[in-house]
């Protein structure tokens, strides 16, 4: 016999309170205790920046002062992204480099219902205006030696705070690319340029529908403008961007 919705909430509740009698909940930056899972100690908390107005209408950089309603930065004025909107939870220094990093390369992947509802705070509107979620995908390679795709992990979480479906097997690299890390702007664009494209047959789960692409960090953007201009290839009306984290500096 199925149980009821409420009965299967108190069972996981109760789960919940004997694991954290076993395993007491830590930081999720310098594993201090803390009173729940996911949660950040005081002092970690105070050095993590979140990222909220004033920013780029479209890529959401940070701006030092108020330019007013719509404005946008340096990059998007010149060169529009083919992403119509994109926002970021934190930004990608200090304490916040460090919980990514921690997410994406030493297996704390414990850390995705947590970094998901800071996600979820940042980018309510674009959630709210898409129809699915899409992580960006790792090349296979890369995901036989790390073993999960971190933007996948962020997908679903959100999947089930906001009841969005994830499509994680959707986009494909289809080759295997050299880290951006030290790569400029315009090196990054070359290096990602047409590494993606749309799983064949896939066209009508995005065609005429609104994308939210997810990815652990945005940098420069080209990542993200490779897999939408895949996306829009294959019919998408709306394409958005929401990251855990993105760099702060003045991207060119």
């Amino acid at each position: 016999m199925a149980l009821a919705p409420e009965t299967i909430a108190g069972l996981r509740r109760g789960l919940d309170r004997a694991i954290d009698l076993l395993l007491p909940p830590q930081c999720l930056g310098c594993g201090t205790g803390v009173d729940r899972v996911g949660a950040l100690c005081a002092p970690c908390w105070r050095q993590v920046t979140f990222i909220g107005p004033p920013f780029c209408a479209v890529c959401g950089y940070r701006f030092e002062y108020d330019a007013g309603e719509g404005a946008l930065c340096g990059a998007c004025s010149r060169e529009p992204p083919p992403f119509d909107r994109a926002r970021a939870a934190i930004a990608y220094e200090g304490v916040g480099r460090e919980l990514v990093l921690a997410f994406k390369l030493s297996d704390r992947t414990y850390a995705a219902p947590a970094l998901a509802e800071w996600m979820a705070r940042a980018g309510a509107e674009l959630i709210a205006a898409s129809d699915l979620n899409v992580p960006v995908p790792l090349h296979r390679r890369r995901l036989f030696l790390r073993r999960y795709n971190q933007a996948a992990l962020l997908a679903q979480a959100l999947s089930r705070l906001s009841g969005k479906p994830a499509r994680c097997d959707l986009l494909v690299q289809t080759r295997r690319t050299p880290p951006q890390t030290r790569l400029g702007a315009r090196a990054r664009r070359r290096n990602v340029r047409g590494a993606f494209r749309l799983r064949g047959g896939r066209e009508g789960e995005v065609g005429g529908r609104s994308v939210l692409l997810i990815d652990d960090v945005l940098t420069t953007g080209a990542t993200a403008a490779a897999c939408a201009q895949a996306l829009k290839a294959a019919g998408a009306d709306q394409i958005a961007v929401l990251t855990l984290a993105r760099t702060m500096y003045a991207h060119t």
